[in-house]
């Protein structure tokens, strides 16, 4: 994996599946956390170098690096790993180019219906709003739930009162409009027109965009979220996995914190979030090999796609993903990297 392979010679081989290999990493990784780390995504999907142009590649790593300052100068002056997950993932929200806050797909109805949760590895406490209308900020309002109420998740009317109640910002409808994805929108009813039956964009960009922040401060605390539009022409007030606690979002101190993007069905039915924790606490597995046999082996084998970012109680990163690309970074001290492709 390529986050991990700047830690090879520092820790036992990853690709050691046996528990002393294990063992050796964790030993090793004890003494080796650094003072704070941070993983991001702007989702998974058919991202291929040659459908890109070099101004969009350009403006998909600007926007990656510049999510990662933000939360890296968070934590970098002391601050907690949930202040850091939510000042990055609100400037994600706030870029067009990814499926998420002000970039958000529209659904079968010209809406958009938007999604986010977060939790906080250090109590397990979470929140979660799902199909918002005029919450500027779904993860703040996901964070609200958590701090604020006694719930775990709120969705659409309810949630945006509460969101009102609590302060946050508030915006017209209108103000996540944007021109691509109200085109993607006409494509998927022409396509239904054509067929004669509803069908969501089958464009693995538009199916599977999401955001997501996970970060590990210098208490050794892990937060994770996730914020997302969900898919294109959606109907009936579906809701995918990016708000689930377990499914698109789970931290717990003594294991790691993730967040997912991929197709939400399946990683709500298979727990993919809570599953690569799971792996870790009762088989004794690394990060690394949790994370690769959920989405490499377990998700793929049942016909699901996407991928995930993740971050264990050590600093280790992992950016999992079966899919051609995913919009990717990690920085920890003295150290960065963003990617798009399969490489």
């Amino acid at each position: 994996m390529l986050a991990m392979a700047a830690l090879c010679g520092l820790y036992a081989c990853a690709g050691d599946t046996t528990a002393e290999g294990a063992a050796a990493q964790e030993a090793a990784a004890e003494t080796e956390r650094p003072e704070y780390a941070i993983v991001i995504h702007g989702g998974a999907g058919t991202i291929r170098r040659e459908d890109l142009t070099p101004e969009q590649d350009s403006a998909y790593r600007a926007a990656l690096n510049a999510a990662l300052d933000i939360g890296e100068e968070v934590l970098r002056k002391g601050g907690s790993a949930l202040d850091a997950v939510e000042q990055t993932i609100r400037y994600l929200e706030d870029s067009p180019l990814f499926n998420a806050g002000r970039g958000a797909v529209f659904t079968s109805a010209g809406t958009n219906e938007l999604d986010a949760s977060i939790m906080d590895g250090r109590t397990r406490n979470a929140g979660a709003v799902g199909g918002v209308t005029i919450i500027k900020h779904p993860i703040s309002a996901a964070r609200a739930v958590m701090e604020k109420s006694p719930h775990v998740f709120m969705v659409g009317r309810g949630a945006e009162a509460f969101a009102m109640s609590v302060g946050l910002d508030t915006v017209d409808p209108s103000y996540f409009y944007t021109q691509r994805r109200w085109e993607s929108l006409q494509r998927a009813k022409a396509r239904e027109k054509q067929s004669g039956h509803y069908q969501v964009d089958p464009n693995p960009d538009y199916k599977f965009g999401t955001v997501g922040c996970v970060a590990l401060d210098r208490d050794g605390n892990i937060a994770s979220g996730t914020s997302t539009g969900g898919m294109t022409n959606k109907r009936w007030g579906r809701i995918g996995d990016s708000p689930i606690i377990g499914a698109g979002t789970f931290a717990d101190n003594n294991t790691c914190g993730v967040s997912c993007t991929g197709h939400g069905e399946f990683f709500i039915r298979w727990v993919v979030a809570y599953d690569v924790a799971a792996r870790m606490e009762y088989l004794g597995e690394t990060l690394e090999q949790a994370t690769r046999h959920v989405i490499q082996q377990k998700l793929k084998s049942v016909g699901g796609s996407g991928g995930l970012i993740a971050l264990d109680k050590h600093g280790n990163v992992a950016m999992e993903f079966n899919t051609e690309g995913m919009y990717r970074g990690y920085a920890r001290p003295g150290e960065r990297y963003v990617g798009i492709y399969k490489e």
